[in-house]
């Protein structure tokens, strides 16, 4: 017998009499499949929650000896119960904003998409913008190719427009956005950045890169209501989802302070982990890492970003395109920019987690990471558990894989990329570079660190989604591409520790996170599928019943019955 946070809880044999102490508490959820992803994963039916933290976990009869004094009891009815799943790469104020303007998510021809502009672009006045995300060629069914702004001038010509594609990282612009920004023909390309070009040589509309600074430049201002709205909206929709943290890969200096203010209004649904934006570094590397007193914000990270994505053609590779002339691009952050911030992220212990797709950017940013590590005296380093990352990381040639695990470099990868990637990454790598792509297995096999992630808005953010792409690597329909290797899909033990203990490792939040262990926080994701045994088709349509963070209900379906514990009311 234990006294564990001020509870009396079985370990074993014990006296009954011992057993019979009700102990006053928040919550308790049985008869219930309950994955604890500890380092057997071990599976209980019941789980108590006192003060935000788990003060059991064990079995429906141990549970409703010791929890009678609980306030709330939920029976989930042989729901199955997961510690709180973090997406490891997400973008909160775009998952809210794409609410309010035009979503192409899941349009499949091009004809469709510029109806569906066109339609939306109809309710626009004349001088206003034409905003919205999420066109993406590569689902298309016909015709396959990037959108220009011919496409799109007949009906905007009095109407700037800037349409990111789904990637969030190239746009379709108009010929009234170009003028408005003064760009034209003769316009050089920015370093990092390119504007597209016909055969002629005259501007298409596609823009990648920094070539897309001069029109988010001249964009309307919006209101800091505006922005805490799209925060408010993204974390509600993630609540509803079943995430209970995500980790933000960009988060401006507004944004956090917006968001710190619906924290103390009691209005945030679930932790959200900081990464700032390396334009933006200089504060958090003046005053290091931070968190907040409820452990709901952490401020801790960079965002870096260095080439493009793979889908654009804008991933750096080491050799050019199997369908292009050229290798990509690179410097969206030059090693000038980055070599001293490296240096004092490692005095401040900061992270940094950087973008890189292609092989080329994922090679030469760990020669950067290696060479800061060189040059700056490990005296001076704030820690020496650094935990470093490289975001996305698609293309990793077998000897870099080994610098990852040497390094102690955590990859942040998101499963529903390398399934949809699917459509085009043949065509754009060959049949040689596909040995290495997405290659997650064999990353796993030698201890190397995932976690998962879903890159929302690019892609729609479901951990139901990124599980299933995780443990089948195939299409949403089950199908998929030869030469893709299924066998670099990883087991469903894995793809559960990828959304849950890794990513609290990652976060360095594994004492308090990640698995439902007596004394961690009680983050929990709940729904009516058990992922780890379902056909993988029953996991896209799993329902969310519940989303606990912190102990604390921030999104309940009505399929669980709850009710006041009988012997415990309802505390103040």
């Amino acid at each position: 017998m234990a006294i564990l946070c001020g509870w009396v809880t079985a370990s074993g044999p014990v006296a009954a009499e011992a057993q019979k102490v009700c102990q006053p508490a928040d919550l308790l959820l049985h008869n219930a499949v309950v994955y604890t992803a500890d380092a057997l994963n071990s599976q209980h039916e019941a789980v108590i929650i006192d003060n935000g933290r788990f003060v059991f976990v064990g079995t429906n009869s141990e549970a409703a000896t010791l929890g009678c004094g609980t306030e709330r009891i939920v029976d989930l009815k042989g729901a199955t119960v997961f510690p709180g799943f973090t997406d490891s790469h997400q973008h909160l104020e775009g998952v809210g904003r794409r609410t309010k303007t035009l979503s192409l998510f899941g349009i499949d021809t091009l004809e469709k998409t510029v109806a569906a502009i066109e339609r939306w672009a109809d309710d626009i006045p004349p001088g206003d913008w034409i905003l919205g995300r999420g066109w993406i060629e590569r689902e298309w069914q016909g015709e396959r190719r990037f959108l220009t702004r011919w496409d799109v001038d007949r009906f905007t010509e009095s109407k700037p427009l800037f349409m990111p594609r789904a990637d969030g990282v190239s746009a379709l612009v108009n010929t009234k956005a170009l003028n408005l920004a003064g760009i034209n023909k003769t316009t050089p390309d920015p370093e990092g950045g390119r504007f597209e070009r016909d055969d002629e040589g005259e501007l298409t509309g596609y823009v990648l890169g920094k070539a897309m600074a001069p029109f988010r430049a001249i964009l309307p201002s919006e209101t800091d209501a505006f922005i805490a709205d799209n925060l408010l909206r993204g974390m509600r929709a993630n609540a509803a989802l079943g995430w209970t943290s995500t980790h933000d890969a960009g988060m401006s200096w507004r944004e956090l302070r917006l968001l710190q203010n619906l924290r103390t209004q009691g209005l945030m649904t679930h932790r959200v982990y900081v990464a700032v934006p390396i334009s933006a570094a200089e504060p958090l590397l003046e005053q290091g890492p931070e968190q907040s007193d409820d452990g709901w914000i952490d401020l801790r990270a960079i965002k870096v970003f260095i080439d493009g994505t793979l889908g654009s053609r804008g991933a750096a590779l080491l050799e050019p395109y199997a369908d292009a002339d050229h290798r990509g691009f690179m410097d969206r952050t030059t090693k000038a920019e980055l070599m001293p911030v490296l240096a004092s992220a490692l005095r401040q212990g900061v992270q940094i987690m950087t973008h890189v797709i292609g092989d080329r950017a994922v090679r030469e940013t760990l020669d950067w990471y290696q060479e800061a590590r060189d040059l700056t005296p490990e005296t001076q380093w704030k820690n020496t558990d650094l935990r470093w990352r490289l975001e996305h990381a698609q293309i990793i040639p077998p000897e870099d894989q080994k610098r990852i695990k040497n390094m102690a470099v955590i990859l942040s990868m998101q499963p529903s990329h390398a399934i949809g990637d699917l459509n085009f990454a043949a065509d754009r790598l060959g049949k040689e570079r596909l040995k290495y792509a997405y290659p997650w297995r064999p990353l796993i096999d030698q201890e190397i660190l995932i976690v998962a992630g879903s890159d929302a808005p690019v892609e729609a953010g479901d951990p139901r989604i990124e599980f299933y792409a995780a443990i089948t690597r195939s299409r949403l329909d089950g199908s998929s591409g030869e030469g893709w290797y299924p066998e670099y899909a990883v087991d469903r033990f894995d793809a559960l520790r990828m959304l849950t203990t890794w990513p609290a490792f990652a976060s360095f939040q594994e004492h308090n996170r990640g698995s439902i262990e007596v004394g961690k926080q009680a983050d929990l994701s709940i729904f009516d599928t058990d992922f780890m045994i379902a056909d993988p088709s029953e996991i896209l349509t799993a329902k969310t019943l519940m989303t606990v963070v912190d102990g604390r209900v921030t999104f309940q379906s009505l399929n669980a019955i709850e009710r006041l514990g009988p012997s415990n009311p309802k505390r103040q």
